[in-house]
């Protein structure tokens, strides 16, 4: 795959997939949003990233304002923003599901069309398979490309990292069963929201799913060891591996981990203290 990531350069990646980086590098994006285009005459853009003038200007001058379609996977800032810049430059159609209430979102982004789950978006040159995604985000949808058979994950699978769940919207039960569901699809690439390419699908998902059962058998061993102990103080002992600096990010999926387990009944919140469920064995 090509590991160019230099915001603001076009990249072919595919035969109808190109990829430009948006100039937003940090702890959460990485070297920056990927923007895909696909298509090589009416064109479709999915995620156009920030609003930022010149990663619009970068789109733009990939694609000759030939953009038909603007396909959003989430309404997190750094993913949607741009979207309504780049519908206005061309008079695109706005494809994705509208922001929900709960976190910061995207207030912009008002879809001319929000897709169901299993609906097959075609034009002349490209075909996505629209996949809700809930988990990261509520409204989260992954597209997958018909000729490539490329998955397009938005921040649902990046490379580099793993992804923040971040309650109320973000929920640790839907990231799992969306990832399951993804692995059992056919898919011969991941493109993410952030990073190069990922080659190995099913290696990419198994990894992940490994290690958010992992963190969760921390999670439970934490609160066995330490019963009656206050989110904060569980940071500090599930996430001892990840920089301190780290830690306030790290308890929002700490909370939704928590927030799984206690739906499960495998823990209870008492005083704003966690403990083991009476009806749980936390060595199972």
């Amino acid at each position: 795959m090509n590991a160019d990531l230099t915001p603001g350069r076009v990249v072919r990646l595919a035969p109808g997939v190109r990829r430009v980086v948006a100039p937003n590098p940090g702890m959460m994006t990485g070297p920056g949003t990927n923007t895909y285009i696909l298509g090589e005459r009416e064109l479709g853009v999915i995620d156009p990233g920030p609003a930022i003038d010149s990663h619009i200007a970068a789109i733009l001058g990939a694609v000759d304002a030939s953009v038909r379609w603007v396909f959003v996977t989430h309404t997190h800032p750094d993913h949607s923003p741009g979207a309504a810049m780049l519908a206005d430059r061309c008079g695109a159609e706005l494809i994705g599901k509208p922001p929900p209430a709960a976190g910061p979102q995207d207030r912009t982004f008002r879809p001319d069309r929000s897709p169901a789950d299993g609906e097959v978006f075609r034009s002349a040159e490209f075909e996505l398979e629209i996949l809700h995604t809930p988990g990261h985000a509520s409204n989260h949808v992954c597209y997958r490309h018909g000729a490539t058979r490329w998955l397009f994950t938005g921040d649902h699978i990046i490379n580099g990292s793993t992804v923040v769940i971040d309650p109320p919207d973000g929920n640790m039960s839907d990231y799992l069963q969306s990832l399951e569901r993804l692995g059992r699809l056919d898919c011969a690439a991941i493109a993410p929201g952030h990073g190069d390419v990922l080659p190995d699908p099913a290696t990419a998902i198994a990894s992940l799913v490994r290690h958010r059962m992992g963190r969760e058998a921390k999670v439970l061993a934490a609160v066995s060891s330490h019963p009656d102990t206050t989110p904060g103080e569980l940071v500090r002992l599930v996430y001892a591996d990840v920089d301190s600096a780290l830690h306030a990010l790290a308890g929002r999926s700490l909370l939704a981990h928590l927030e799984k387990l206690h739906a499960e009944s495998r823990v209870i919140l008492r005083d704003n203290r966690w403990r083991i469920s009476d009806a749980s064995d936390a060595s199972k």
